[in-house]
């Protein structure tokens, strides 16, 4: 049903952006939207099937995610392991790096020079996150992302698989339809679709009372908790997020589906606290970028100056 009710209207709005885009492209344009909306709610099944509960059976998972994974741009073996990495890591300070969004703390960032602290900033300013940050994921990294392969050679299998599967489908569509229009109307799709995910996937974890710890002190369940977010959204961004704002409780057991997440909740109403931000609440998370070791809590670089200057 899930399938469905996705692919079914994104190939419809597709279609009709495709009729539209030669006569009356700003048409095209505001179709892109809720095709994004779509799109991302397909990337949500593809995060099933990499955590392997979208379905029972685990080649079904594996099959239809690699299937996505051309529609979305993103390798589902390469992604798979890099973020059930993330998973197993998640607030682990000792263990940083792999499908994280880079956090320095305080002292890591007071002690860099300043020209890796300017770097630093300019990676934490929001049209990097929401601008460059996803055209770079998206288009360029995950074409060829080294980082993983360099020690796991056989995911180069499946990066390769998908960029062979995104060539032919950019090539059949852009014979039938003009590689012009094609590009014109997947491109803002893409676009919209993956600074929405990497801002979901921000805002999951980057805010002021999140959790890290080093790993002598870390511990598996209080970090899938308390450093994960309860992205509490409008029912209908909830239903397009395909309900992965229940974020704290799908890292306690990633085998849960995004469809069974909000009976979880239900079932266990104390977590409806734990870490709850609106969408208002969630715009205060651009600011916050260091991790205070001594007040357990993220910060902004003005607070960092400002705290500077008070102990002087």
């Amino acid at each position: 049903m899930q399938l469905m009710t996705t692919v079914l209207p994104l190939a419809g709005l597709w279609v009709a952006m495709m009729i539209t885009v030669g006569d009356a492209y700003w048409i095209t344009l505001i179709l892109s939207v809720p095709a994004a909306a779509f799109l991302v709610r397909l990337f949500i099944i593809q995060h099933d099937c990499g955590h392997r509960s979208f379905f029972r059976s685990r080649g079904l998972n594996d099959k239809l995610g690699a299937l996505i994974g051309v529609m979305t741009l993103t390798p589902h073996a390469y992604w798979r392991q890099a973020h059930n990495t993330h998973h197993a890591t998640c607030g682990n300070l000792t263990k940083r790096g792999i499908g994280d969004v880079n956090v320095l703390t305080v002292k890591e960032y007071v002690n860099l020079p300043k020209w890796k602290r300017m770097v630093y900033r300019a990676y934490r300013n929001p049209m990097t996150i929401l601008g460059v940050g996803p055209i770079y994921l998206f288009f360029i990294k995950y074409r060829l992302p080294l980082d993983l392969i360099r020690s796991q050679p056989k995911l180069l299998v499946s990066v390769m698989g998908t960029n062979l599967g995104i060539l032919g489908a950019v090539t059949g569509l852009g014979y039938a339809f003009g590689f012009l229009e094609v590009l014109m109307v997947q491109l803002p799709v893409s676009l919209i679709a993956s600074a929405t995910g990497v801002w979901l996937f921000y805002v999951q974890h980057q805010f002021e009372r999140t959790f890290w710890k080093e790993e002598r002190d870390w511990d598996f369940y209080a970090a899938s908790v308390l450093a994960s977010s309860f992205y509490d959204l409008p029912k209908l961004l909830n239903w397009f997020t395909g309900c992965i704002g229940i974020h704290h409780i799908h890292h306690l057991s990633n085998r849960i589906p995004n469809y069974r997440l909000s009976a979880c909740l239900n079932d266990m109403p104390e977590l409806r606290q734990v870490n709850r931000i609106g969408l208002r609440d969630s715009l205060s998370c651009f600011k916050l970028a260091l991790w205070d070791e001594a007040r357990q809590r993220l910060i902004s670089f003005r607070t960092l100056t400002r705290s500077r200057r008070q102990s002087r």
